[in-house]
């Protein structure tokens, strides 16, 4: 069996991609409110703080920050992983099972990255924010309505036409 290689850090923040395992399915949206739930539920069970996050049709990015003493994120997202997928499947979406009984939505693994610094939160939350754009589903950022982009917004951080013109047209400054 393959051993995969986890980055424990207790009160750490890490950056994840998430997918389901049929790419054409856009349940992601189309469900949005139950994956919300999901993670509310888990949050409450298991805290911890949603940095930033996109949810897209077949996949979501998510920065995480765990609590001081924790360091379990793997519990956490089979958790949503799993109430999502029986909300998915109550509410009346033909999920297919597998011979086991468990439901074959999701990609059984997803990437994780531990973030090492000022520099690298703000590359992968700039990530997160513009990946809307860079998939093709809308031309700015603001349009995108499944973001923690817009909470950026609200807070103050990032101005609203932020992301609104595609990166390769952006002129670049001198030293870039």
């Amino acid at each position: 069996m393959v051993r995969y290689r986890r980055n424990p850090v207790p009160g750490g923040s890490y950056f994840f991609t998430v997918t389901l395992f049929d790419r054409k399915k856009d349940w992601l949206v189309t469900h949005v409110n139950l994956l919300q739930d999901a993670l509310r539920q888990t949050q409450r069970m298991q805290p911890f703080e949603i940095d930033a996050m996109v949810v897209l049709p077949d996949h979501l990015h998510a920065v995480w920050t765990l609590p001081p003493d924790d360091a379990d994120f793997a519990q956490r997202w089979r958790a949503i992983k799993s109430r999502f997928s029986r909300a998915l499947s109550k509410s009346g979406v033909p999920v297919r099972q597998s011979a086991d009984g468990a439901y074959d939505i999701w990609q059984p693994r997803y990437w994780e990255h531990t973030i090492r610094d000022e520099r690298d939160y703000a590359h992968h939350v700039d990530y997160i924010h513009y990946n809307p754009v860079k998939h093709g589903h809308v031309t700015r950022v603001a349009d995108w309505p499944h973001s923690s982009f817009h909470r950026y917004v609200r807070a103050g951080r990032l101005p609203v036409d932020w992301g609104g013109v595609p990166i390769e047209d952006k002129p670049q400054r001198y030293g870039e």
